[in-house]
């Protein structure tokens, strides 16, 4: 399984996804799923990819292969002049690497699927995230919805509901995040570190710091106790319910 989130503020844009594979509860392994690409003053873009990891992969292939030179732009999202234009060439080319890869077409989806938050700003639009589905279709982020989840989220969500402000700056927001995969991975083997962590600010069409967070990160460590001695605080401060 995989939990990534792609979270927008009005300072920019936040990544987060973990980078754990399994194929069985004894079977574990590391495997990158955030990836970026940019033009210097024009556009910064990242990927992040749950689901079918042979599906995934061969997605991020196509598109990598399709942005090598400037003569094979075309069909690429290194050329598109929108980020919803983007978001269609990434589904329609995910739809693309699932026919292929099902002997029975779009019909064996669930066996081949996988999903993909993809965010970033090309120059002349606005700082955006799609949540983009193995059918090809895709939703955009709006204020009501100011962040996405794709993958095992449920038990990283409360907090996110909970706490989010966009006015929060970058390193409240990480914060934010670290507790979100923290209480996910407590939760579900199939979750795990390290993980990978991209921050996009407005305008500078550079995909921004980047950092992979391991278990002996002091600070992770620091807020995955912190949070788990706060909640059992505030719990006790709870009034208790009698019959």
């Amino acid at each position: 399984m995989t939990y990534c989130i792609g979270m927008r503020l009005e300072r920019g844009l936040v990544f987060m996804a973990d980078t754990r594979t399994s194929a069985g509860v004894d079977n574990f392994a590391v495997s990158k799923k955030m990836f970026s690409w940019q033009v210097n003053g024009e556009r910064a873009i990242t990927i992040m990819t749950a689901g079918n990891l042979a599906t995934t992969q061969s997605l991020i292939s196509l598109l990598e292969e399709r942005s090598v030179s400037e003569s094979e732009r075309n069909p690429s999202i290194l050329r598109e002049p929108t980020m919803f234009q983007v978001a269609r060439l990434v589904g329609a080319t995910l739809r693309e690497v699932i026919e292929d890869s099902s002997p029975t077409g779009q019909t064996s989806a669930d066996h081949f699927g996988a999903s993909i938050l993809l965010g970033g700003q090309i120059k002349g639009g606005k700082p955006t995230i799609f949540m983009i589905y193995p059918e090809g279709n895709f939703i955009e982020i709006t204020a009501d919805t100011p962040f996405f989840q794709i993958g095992e989220t449920k038990y990283g969500k409360p907090i996110l509901v909970r706490a989010y402000d966009p006015k929060m700056d970058f390193a409240d927001a990480i914060k934010l995040l670290l507790v979100s995969f923290d209480s996910t991975v407590k939760s579900n083997l199939s979750v795990g570190l390290p993980f990978d962590l991209q921050v996009y600010e407005n305008e500078s069409f550079e995909t921004g710091r980047t950092k992979r967070i391991c278990e002996d990160d002091e600070v992770y460590r620091t807020i995955s106790t912190g949070w788990g001695n706060a909640l059992r605080d505030a719990f006790q401060l709870l009034p208790s319910y009698k019959l």
